[in-house]
């Protein structure tokens, strides 16, 4: 620092010095406090350096695509010359009657009807019979023959009904039971020797399952079933149909983003002709011409990004509308004829939550879960009473046939011994009783038998199995009622969501509007700018590019909130509704 007579100040001069040496004296502090990286040698062992790396395969080094021509803009497996017009409302006709899902929920509910039938099946009247011959030789062991041994031949024909009454947990069944004997033996009577009986009978329970029984309680149960697959099946076609409906508009997005993305093909090669006549001009640059091309280039690659787009989200939809996988619909191009303007539902959050609590199907399923619990409970109640049943049983029979010609009629009886006495009558009366049908007897009513009863069991310590099953129960119906209250929650986060999307994509799409607008205007500015010699190329290249992206964003806002309603009818459960569709099994 020099005075005022220009010599230079010295103290400011040492000051100086001094700071500087306590500088330097720390960095050399420092430094001597680190141990250095040692700089490694090319020829020390273990030390690979970057150019001596092994097993880099060689590249090209003036490596250019030769190929300036461009693939065929069309989509694979697909004659775009072939066009299938398609609304929504055909499509999700097509999806419910050849979607693979649709298919297996119609199939399960189909069956769970089969299981109601079987159940009910348990109550159907059943005839059962066995008929049969047997032959049959047995030692003599009678001291009343002198046969060393007897044949005895006998035909069986037995026939049986039993019925219910549903009700009251009534079992009646009758029997007809039908034998013909025939004998060798010397003391029989009769061969052959037809032997009928005709029985009924009655149980009746009087507590457990009086008002409720296992077969009953399958039949409640096959119903909710049914109910709970009929959900089932309305819960799958309402899935169905929102993703239809969404990919039917991702369809309609890609196409149109594809017709933005060849309009900015078209825009920037009109840009390149106009470049190319002011370089003709003198007014631009021939390096102009390169950015034009440059920016054309950009924009075909857009354009195949854009296509391979319609072809993911064109097969996505065919997917859930065709028949199979042979169907001609894949080598058509669907072409939505659809209008974007989807109207958007003006409802309150309170009515949106209160039409999903009473639409959604996956409460209906939980109602129909806890009825099958209460079904269960109701059982296990009735299990753990005692089984006290009243039986009431009535038979009679008959018996016939024709006197045994091998009868030995020296065996002493009433009439060997006085022919004339009234007991050789009574004997003779008693044959001729048993000679000819049986069937007199039984419907005389000659030889019956009442009998009536109760039987009981009951246990001695109480039935802890049961009680443990009813206990079960009960706890289950505590899981589903807090199951339910997680539903009720979670589907009013749904609503919510929904209801704040529809209105984020509301304004999201007036925003983007906007936008476009504004980047239309901006991009004619530049252009006379351009003309004007106000601009370069390079901020009119920058205005197309974001013309192009506000046309995208626009469509994108504009599929996006067609979808957020999609997802609105689904969280409140009208999707069917809203389509005017109504489903069928």
């Amino acid at each position: 620092m020099l005075d005022v007579n220009g010599d230079i100040d010295h103290k400011f001069f040492m000051r100086r010095l001094l700071i500087l040496f306590f500088i330097l004296s720390a960095c050399g502090a420092a430094a001597f406090g680190q141990t250095p990286s040692p700089t490694p040698t090319p020829n020390a062992p273990g030390v690979v350096l970057p150019d001596d790396l092994k097993g880099v395969p060689d590249i090209e080094p003036n490596y250019k695509s030769r190929d300036m021509a461009l693939p065929d803009l069309g989509r694979v497996g697909v004659d775009v010359t072939k066009e299938r017009p398609l609304t929504l409302a055909e499509a999700l006709r097509m999806a419910l009657e050849n979607n693979k899902d649709i298919e297996v929920a119609r199939k399960t509910s189909s069956m769970a009807e089969f299981d109601l039938k079987a159940a009910r099946g348990v109550y159907e009247p059943k005839f059962a019979g066995q008929t049969y011959y047997e032959r049959a030789t047995a030692p003599n062991v009678s001291i009343f023959s002198n046969n060393p041994k007897t044949t005895q031949g006998t035909v069986v024909a037995n026939a049986g009904l039993t019925g219910f009454i549903p009700k009251f947990g009534t079992v009646l069944s009758g029997t007809f039971n039908n034998s013909r004997v025939t004998t060798d033996n010397p003391i029989s009577i009769l061969s052959p020797q037809y032997l009928s009986s005709l029985n009924f009978s009655v149980t009746q329970p009087l507590s457990r399952g009086l008002r409720f029984d296992a077969q009953r309680r399958g039949i409640e149960i096959a119903k909710r079933n049914v109910e709970l697959t009929d959900t089932q099946f309305l819960s799958r076609t309402i899935d169905t149909v929102t993703s239809v409906e969404k990919a039917y508009w991702d369809l309609i997005f890609a196409l149109r983003n594809l017709q933005v993305q060849r309009d900015g093909v078209r825009i920037a090669k009109e840009q390149l002709e106009h470049n190319k006549r002011l370089v003709n001009e003198g007014q631009l640059a021939p390096i102009d011409i390169v950015a034009a091309e440059t920016q054309v280039a950009n924009f075909e690659q857009a354009v195949y990004d854009a296509l391979n787009a319609v072809n993911v989200s064109e097969n996505f939809l065919k997917n859930l509308i065709a028949p199979s996988r042979t169907d001609k619909l894949w080598g058509e191009a669907i072409l939505p004829i659809e209008s974007v303007e989807k109207a958007v539902p003006d409802a309150s959050v309170t009515e949106a939550i209160d039409a999903a609590l009473k639409n959604r199907p996956e409460l209906a399923v939980n109602d129909a879960q806890l009825a099958i619990n209460k079904i269960d409970q109701r059982y296990y109640r009735e299990l753990k009473k005692p089984q006290i049943d009243l039986f009431a049983n009535y038979g009679t029979s008959g018996v016939g046939g024709s006197q045994n010609p091998n009868f030995n009629t020296s065996f002493p009886t009433a009439c060997n011994v006085d022919p004339n006495s009234p007991a050789c009558a009574q004997q003779q009366a008693n044959l001729a009783l048993l000679t000819g049908s049986p069937f007199r007897g039984i419907f005389t009513n000659r030889y019956p038998t009442y009998r009536v009863g109760l039987s009981f069991s009951i246990p001695i310590f109480g039935d802890k199995t049961d009680g443990a099953l009813l206990g079960k129960a009960k706890v289950d119906a505590e899981r589903l009622a807090t199951q339910r209250e997680q539903l009720e929650q979670g589907i009013q986060v749904e609503v919510r969501n929904a209801l704040q999307a529809v209105k984020s994509g509301e304004a999201r799409l007036r925003a983007a509007a906007i936008a476009r607008e504004n980047s239309e205007k901006q991009y004619a500015s530049e252009q006379r700018k351009l003309d004007e010699g106000q601009s370069d190329i390079y901020r009119v290249l920058e205005r197309q590019t974001a013309l192009t992206a506000a046309k995208s964003a626009e469509l994108k806002a504009r599929t996006d909130l067609n979808k957020a309603i999609v997802d609105l009818e689904r969280a409140t459960g009208n999707s069917l509704k809203a389509n005017s569709i109504t489903p069928s099994k």
